[in-house]
């Protein structure tokens, strides 16, 4: 499974949020208008799902291991209903609504998770210098935790954090008294499922969209962004249909040899999906680009250098494993007929035999946003 390292500011909120297996992002105020960041957190929590597992780091310290778990029909909700509403509310107006209350702040607070240990949070930190050290050639997310809440890792790099906790802590899983953080997860959860079934607590994507659209576009990459990985993760028909079905969706993922942070190539959204019934053997690969306005031959290029980042780090030279889109809200002929020209690799694989391939799997796809359903609609070019 996938995971997410989460950011705390202290050894407090750890053990609070331990205690009570729920983590919430305290976001700054929107002031009535919702901006990259706040859009890009919504992103990430709307690829959660159950079984993911959830680490905590503080200073240069991750502590482990939990897992994100299913309650009301889900791992992730509204923190109260008005909560996709960039309104500056005060906490006195939501108080009564909250499913997680750690005051005043919990208004910005606007989306939740919840989780449980498994098999426990271990007291004991392991430093960062250790873990990356532990697997070099398995964390990549992790080498670029900067100036975020949290990150997503995928189902790889996930192990071998995993594996490195699991290592240090032997003794602990043996006798853990003492060397475990306690948690009443099973008492808070039940609390908040009462109240999830009495409300709009279920996570949804049509506020976010709506106040950052003008007419049918959006004036947000990221906003793209997000509504794609809702349609793609609560598989939306119309989405899935264009885009196909994905057992692993995230956004921003690294895309260039390690540099400064502020300098490294990201792609959009990536993805892959497993071998039916085989889910450690992954058999495609989900590269997007996204362009809010129309797209360029720009594009077009950047996304053919994502495509053969993927074929060397991820698919090891088999290009036939990577299914690539750009996505914009608009495509001029001259844009049609480079992607035609360029969105072509040719390639050879194996030894005994080789195999040679010709590689043209990229889709152009126009977006529209609709105002009545609140989901964005794609059309492929």
């Amino acid at each position: 499974m996938a995971g997410y390292v989460i950011n705390l500011d202290s050894e407090s909120s750890l053990i609070m949020y331990i205690q009570n297996g729920i983590y919430a992002t305290k976001l700054s105020v929107p002031n009535g208008q919702w901006r990259t960041h706040h859009e890009g957190t919504f992103a990430d929590y709307a690829t959660m799902k159950p079984g993911d597992n959830i680490y905590f780091f503080i200073g240069r310290k991750i502590y482990g291991i939990g897992v994100l778990t299913e309650i009301a029909g889900d791992c992730k909700f509204l923190n109260y209903p008005d909560a996709n509403k960039p309104l500056n509310l005060d906490y006195d107006q939501v108080k009564n609504y909250l499913l997680w209350d750690e005051g005043q702040e919990s208004v910005n607070q606007r989306w939740i998770c919840v989780f449980r240990p498994s098999p426990y949070f271990f007291t004991s930190g392991i430093d960062m210098d250790d873990v990356l050290s532990s697997n070099p050639q398995q964390f990549r997310m992790l080498r670029a935790f900067w100036k975020v809440s949290f990150i997503k890792i995928d189902d790889d790099e996930n192990q071998a954090l995993m594996d490195v906790i699991l290592r240090t802590n032997q003794n602990a899983l043996q006798n853990p008294a003492g060397e475990i953080f306690s948690s009443d997860y099973q008492s808070c959860h039940n609390k908040i499922a009462t109240k999830i079934l009495t409300g709009s607590y279920h996570f949804r994507v049509k506020e976010i969209l709506l106040n950052c659209a003008e007419g049918s576009q959006l004036r947000h990459e990221m906003a793209l962004e997000a509504g794609l990985l809702y349609q793609l993760s609560v598989k939306e028909q119309n989405t899935v249909s264009i885009f196909s079905a994905w057992d692993y969706l995230s956004h921003q993922v690294i895309a260039s040899p390690f540099k400064p942070i502020d300098y490294m190539d990201r792609m959009d959204v990536f993805g892959y999906s497993y071998i039916q019934g085989f889910n450690n053997t992954k058999s495609r690969f989900l590269v997007a680009e996204l362009k809010k306005d129309g797209a360029t031959t720009g594009d077009v290029d950047q996304l053919m250098k994502y495509v053969d980042w993927v074929k060397d780090e991820y698919s090891y030279g088999d290009y036939s494993m990577i299914h690539a889109f750009l996505v914009a809200f608009d495509f001029p002929t001259d844009v049609i007929d480079y992607a035609r020209k360029m969105g072509e690799r040719k390639y050879i694989i194996g030894r005994r035999p080789a195999r040679s391939g010709i590689w043209a799997n990229m889709k152009l796809v126009r977006y529209s946003f609709n105002r009545t359903t609140g989901l964005i609609e794609f059309y492929e070019v």
